[in-house]
């Protein structure tokens, strides 16, 4: 008789996502683990000062904590990490990975190439307005 491990049985279960265009994947959490691998390789990347990365980075750590702690529990990293389904938490990992590239390319905490109009970063500042 062949035995199932217990993520493979638990995928076994689960047919679909019940979303559309959403399918179900075959073994989810090793890929998850990647892909906070791969974004905190990114985000290492990034100056430590920058406020993304340090809220992205403390965000994919906490995260990446949960999934390799849940021991192949797919029902029990989805309760921890309470995003929905698995396939969901992949989809918005490998998003957030595909952003920290394109951060990376756009560098926004470097200082900006032109000075900005004055008053266009006053939107709701009460005490001006942008006119002035």
């Amino acid at each position: 008789m062949f035995r199932l491990t217990r993520p493979l049985f638990q995928q076994v279960l689960k047919s679909t996502t019940g979303i559309t265009g959403l399918h179900v994947h075959s073994n989810p959490l090793p890929e998850l683990v990647k892909t906070y691998e791969n974004t905190l390789s990114l985000l290492s990347r990034v100056p430590e000062t920058a406020v993304y990365r340090q809220g992205a980075e403390a965000l994919t750590s906490r995260k990446l904590k949960i999934v390799q702690g849940v021991d192949g529990n797919i029902e029990e990293a989805e309760k921890q990490l309470d995003e929905g389904h698995i396939e969901e938490v992949l989809e918005v990992a490998k998003d957030e990975e595909s952003l920290a590239t394109k951060m990376l390319e756009w560098k926004p905490w470097e200082p900006l190439e032109e000075k900005p109009e004055p008053g266009q970063w006053q939107y709701f500042d009460k005490g001006s307005s942008p006119d002035s």
